[in-house]
This record gives C-alpha cells, structure tokens and sequence, in this order.
C-alpha cells in the first residue's frame, strides 16, 4: 500500500523519551506532554515520607502502556530519594491500599540521566502486561543510579534476566501484529476507509501503529483491539476506547485474489504443520485471508508432491532484456516522432498502463529532466510530471528561474507500474531489467533531442543514463553520464513527498538550490557554444 516501510518508536515515547540520543537516556522528556501520575494530597510528602522511612507512597497510572506517566512518576520519586521498597504501583483509577501523596514542591524537573541500554529497556517494556512492570523498572532505575550504572551488562542478574525477558516478549508481539494484521476495505458515504482487528498480547497498539503509518501513510485506516483502537486520516494519528471484533468487516473484494496468490506461492514438498503452527499462531488464523485455504492445501500437499516428481523437469522462461534492446535497435527510427510512434505501439512489459507517457517539451531544449516513471495521473493523462510530484517539480522550477515550457520532461520508464489495492492503484518502484528493457528508447530519444544539460531525477533515473546504481547522497551534483551531453543528479520530487512534515522545508530548499545550479550550468554551457 506504500512504496516503504521502516519501524519507528512509540509515539509515547516522545523526543526526549528513554533511550533518546547520545550517550545515555534521559527520562525527562517534555514536561507539557507528559501525563501526570495520580499523587493527591496524603499524610507525608515524598521528601517527608522517604526520610521518615515509614510511609508506603502509591503511584497510579493510566490503563495500558503509560511511557509518560512512568517517566514522569520515576523522576518524582527519585528526586525525592524514595527507594523501591517504599512505593506501591497502581493501574487504573482504582484506589490503592496505602496513603497516597502529593506531588513535591521541588525536585519534580530534575533530569534523570540513564545509560542507553537502560533507557531502551524502559521503553519496550512498559507496553508489558504484567501488573509488576513499573516495579521493577523503577527498582532498575534505583540501582543503576544508585552504584550500578553497569548493572545492564550482568546478564546473569536476575532482575535484567526477568526485565530481558519482557522485552523479548514484547519484541515478538510487535512482529506478530506487523505480520498478522489483515485491512479489510469498506466505505461509507462514499469515503474508503481500511479497518483491521487484532488481539495483542500485550499493550503494543500505540507502539505498533506507527509501523502502519509508515507504510500506509496514503491510507485512511483504523485498528481495533480489546483494549483500544487506533485510527489514521491521512494526516493526524489518534487513539480511541476498545474496539469490537464485529465492527471490521470480514473479508472484501481483495482477499480473494489474495488467497488466489498464496496457494499458487504454496509448496507441498515443504509442508510443516509444526512450523506453519509456529510462525503463524492460529489465534490469528481467523483475522487471515489465506488460513481459510490451508486444510486444502495440507491435505492435496503428498499427491502434489508426488507429481511434481513425476514431472519432467523444465528450464524457467524468462524475459530476455538483452534480446528487447536488439529488436528495438532494428527500428532505427529517423525523428523523435518516429520514435514516439514506436513507443506508442509497443506494449508495455509489465501489463496494466493505460498508455506509453512520452516526453514533453521543445527540441533542442538546453535542459531535459529524465525521472523514474509515470504516476497514476501521467499515465490518465498521457503527459509526463502532472500529478503531485510533477506540480512540486513545476514550482521548484519556477523558484529557481527554470522555465518549464523551455525544458524537455520524459521519464526513464515510459509505462505506469503499478499494484491495485482497492480503487487505488498504487506506485511500484521498476526493477533493473524493465530499465534495461526502456534504456534504448531513453538514449534515442536524448539523442534526438540534443540538450546540453540532463538531469538524472532519482536513482532509477541514474540507473538508466549510466547503468550503474549509484547513491544519490554521494553523486548528488553535477556528474558525467559518458554521453555528448553534461549531467547532474539530485533527488526525484516524489522524494520530498514522503518526507515527515518537519523536513520538508529544509529538503525542498535543497532542492531549489540544484536546480538554480542546474540553471547556471546550462547557461554556462550555451555560452560556451
């Protein structure tokens, strides 16, 4: 649903969470965004209830996975030299058994200062379901400021053995949810919206959600689970109550081709019940489209080995990229629109595109701007660089006194490559033999046009001028191509696109910045002519 993906922090965890930067972790974080431990007014204060050494202090925090609660609660109690054995845990709005305390009139913003480890330990386990977590994470904390700043390299002691453990646990859950979480579509006055149901182990929903939007940032969708729900607009990420199974629809129209290409990728030879158990729990069978073909293929899986045996053996078809270049060689068109014809009437390689998106501009321009492929809006309208990407590019090149009526716009790939998922049709990036297979048309068409300057968009762009996969942040710049014309690399602007809202600004004035280079060069270079 999203050309990337990447796991990131909790949104819980904040900047300034545990675990955050440098050298150690530091648990004051952001004290506005921070939610409050419940400590109302009791007989001692901290400070008082330490010294008297008498008082039991009850901390209460919220359902669930409470980062901020806790960080907030653990520099309190450590500002206050409240050791582990004087604080009582509590979750919910229950009321403890002990006397609970007030909030102290010092100390509340003291810093406190973890080693790395220590502070990653915190933040994966606090989404634990065992009632002991705060305890011994506070007890954690004690020590390791208390004398044993090492304490996270002594595997053998048996609170970070436990505490490791937890981890561990919480680390697999995550996996699980990213793996066995199943969208199914629906729409409602005429919006399409994706909503999945899944039943955690643990309180991983906040941690685990920021994994879906990564990876399906242009989707509107909501998670629903037992103890909350989770839900994305495209824009805001927020959380809600507890969902119910019943409120995710059961299936939709995908998951039938879905199931279609999970028993066609099925190997009978290496059917294991065992391990099928193991990698996918059948707790979540039922949340998973293709769990409803299994008995079949588990029962058909001998016969079907069986006869592939039997079988006689067969060399593997594949498209012969060298063999396409060849051919279209053959064609020696004469004119540029020659070649457009060509394009024109060819079939795509991979199948789907409306159209062949050719290139747009005068000949002769004095700049041409090769990019990946075309989007979904190039390949509706049959004209290069008109979708977001391509109005980003328009105004990039306005800020830099680029005329875009001046320069010559195509792409590398001359089809749309694309994978349906709903009503959407979504971006695939093309692989390095569908470059090979358009490179000819890309070197003719260049050649016809003749500019003195080409600006390689991106990474497929570098790879089809050059051959070569070469990383952008290195050659980012003006480069050699090997051909009659200069050349200059920079980032594609699909690129600035998919960048979190806090870098935009800065990557779009680097941007600006290579084409008013770019601009310059081309000027240099028709004045030396």
């Amino acid at each position: 649903m999203d050309r990337d993906g990447e796991h990131h922090p909790p949104p819980s965890a904040g900047e300034g969470a545990c675990g955050a930067g440098g050298r150690g972790g530091d648990l004051s974080g952001d004290g506005a965004s921070l939610s409050r431990p419940s400590l109302t007014r009791g007989p001692l204060s901290l400070a008082e209830g330490a010294r008297s050494g008498g008082s039991l202090q009850t901390i209460t925090l919220r359902e669930g996975a409470d980062l901020d609660g806790f960080r907030a609660a653990a520099r309190l109690l450590a500002a206050a030299s409240v050791p582990p054995d004087r604080v009582v845990w509590s979750i919910g709005q229950a009321p403890g058994l002990f006397g609970q305390v007030s909030q102290p009139e010092s100390g509340s913003d003291a810093p406190l200062s973890l080693p790395r480890a220590a502070a990653d330990l915190i933040r994966m386990v606090v989404p634990h379901r065992d009632p002991e977590r705060y305890a011994l994470l506070y007890t954690l904390i004690w020590r390791v400021t208390h004398g044993e700043r090492g304490l996270m390299e002594v595997g053998s002691d048996p609170l970070v053995h436990r505490l490791d453990r937890m981890r561990k646990a919480i680390a697999r859950d995550l996996h699980k949810m990213h793996a066995f979480l199943r969208f199914r579509r629906t729409e409602a006055d005429g919006v399409e919206r994706f909503v999945a149901w899944f039943e955690p182990d643990h309180h991983i929903l906040e941690a685990a959600s920021t994994f879906f939007v990564a990876r399906f940032r242009s989707l509107n969708w909501s998670i629903l689970t037992p103890d909350g729900s989770a839900h994305w607009d495209g824009d805001t990420l927020t959380f809600g109550p507890p969902g119910r199974r019943e409120d995710a629809p059961e299936a939709d129209g995908f998951e039938a081709g879905w199931r279609d290409y999970y028993e066609s990728t099925f190997n009978p030879a290496r059917t294991n019940l065992a391990a099928m158990r193991a990698e996918m729990p059948k707790k979540y069978w039922r949340n998973m489209p293709e769990t409803a073909a299994i008995p079949g293929l588990v029962r058909a899986a001998s016969a079907r080995t069986d006869a592939m045996i039997e079988r006689e053996p067969q060399m593997p078809t594949k498209r012969n990229p060298a063999k396409a270049v060849a051919a279209m060689s053959d064609q020696d068109p004469a004119s540029l629109e020659e070649l457009n014809a060509i394009i024109r009437r060819s079939e795509p390689l991979v199948p789907g595109a409306t159209q062949a998106v050719l290139g747009e501009g005068p000949a002769h321009a004095a700049i041409a701007f090769v990019g990946e492929q075309p989007g979904d809006q190039e390949d509706r309208q049959g004209r290069p660089f008109v979708g977001p990407a391509g109005q980003l590019l328009s105004r990039a090149m306005a800020d830099a006194g680029i005329e875009r009526n001046a320069a010559y716009l195509t792409n590398a790939v001359k089809h749309f490559k694309f994978e349906e998922r709903g009503k959407r049709r979504i971006h695939q990036k093309p692989t390095a033999g569908e470059v090979s297979h358009y490179r000819w048309w890309l070197d003719r068409e260049l050649d016809f046009v003749a500019p003195k300057l080409v600006v390689a968009l991106g990474a497929t762009a570098v790879l089809a001028l050059t051959g070569k996969a070469i990383p952008i942040t290195r050659a980012r710049g003006p480069a050699s191509f090997g051909k009659a014309y200069e050349g200059f690399i920079t980032v594609h602007p699909s690129y600035l696109l998919r960048l979190p809202d806090e870098a935009k600004d800065e990557a779009y004035a680097a941007f600006v910045a290579d084409l008013k280079r770019v601009g310059d060069l081309a000027r240099e270079l028709a004045s030396s002519v």
